[in-house]
């Protein structure tokens, strides 16, 4: 969890405090790509979650002994787990108007889609129609990519898992480029 929250922080702050700052519009006139932008903002977001997962690893691994399915699936989907939030991050942070709504999506969207997205149960519990409504949470497929790669378990195919992760992230990061080339939300 630590590790999918951390990026977004970076990508909404480092965005909003230049925005704020009026030093976003040197950015914009720069010759500088949108491409650019996202991917410094997104790094950012990605270096700050992969340094606390791998912390969160370490310290769990000095007080619980456990087996790993697949570290490939593991750093695989942290990738693009932390690729995702810091993407949205930096989407929230364009379109918020103060610092005070920073703190709406992650309040009052991510923490439901969290605990709804089977980190404490599996959707095999579910009913069939409360199972399709889950599936439409891109959080319940970060939940069975680490799923799987600790425990060689999943709701959801790897397959399956990895497309909709990089459909999301494709989406995110059209999103992101459309605003930025726009200036959408960054220009005052």
């Amino acid at each position: 969890m630590g590790a999918s929250r951390n990026p977004l922080p970076l990508g909404r702050g480092g965005c909003q405090s230049t925005k704020f700052a009026k030093n976003v519009e040197e950015l914009l006139i720069s010759p500088t790509s949108p491409h650019i932008i996202i991917l410094g903002y997104v790094t950012g977001g990605m270096a700050r979650g992969l340094c606390v997962g791998i912390l969160v690893t370490i310290v769990a691994l000095s007080f619980v002994a456990f087996e790993v399915h697949s570290w490939f699936i593991i750093v695989l989907t942290l990738c693009m787990t932390t690729a995702t939030f810091a993407l949205g991050g930096l989407i929230n942070a364009v379109f918020a108007r103060s610092f005070d709504d920073i703190s709406i999506i992650p309040t009052f969207v991510l923490t439901p889609l969290t605990y709804l997205g089977g980190v404490f149960y599996s959707l095999t519990l579910l009913s069939p129609f409360w199972q399709w409504v889950s599936k439409l949470n891109p959080i319940v497929y970060m939940i069975n990519g680490f799923r799987y790669g600790f425990l060689g378990i999943s709701d959801v195919t790897v397959g399956y898992t990895f497309g909709v992760l990089i459909a999301f992230m494709v989406c995110l990061y059209t999103l992101a480029y459309y605003l930025i080339s726009r200036g959408i939300g960054l220009r005052s």
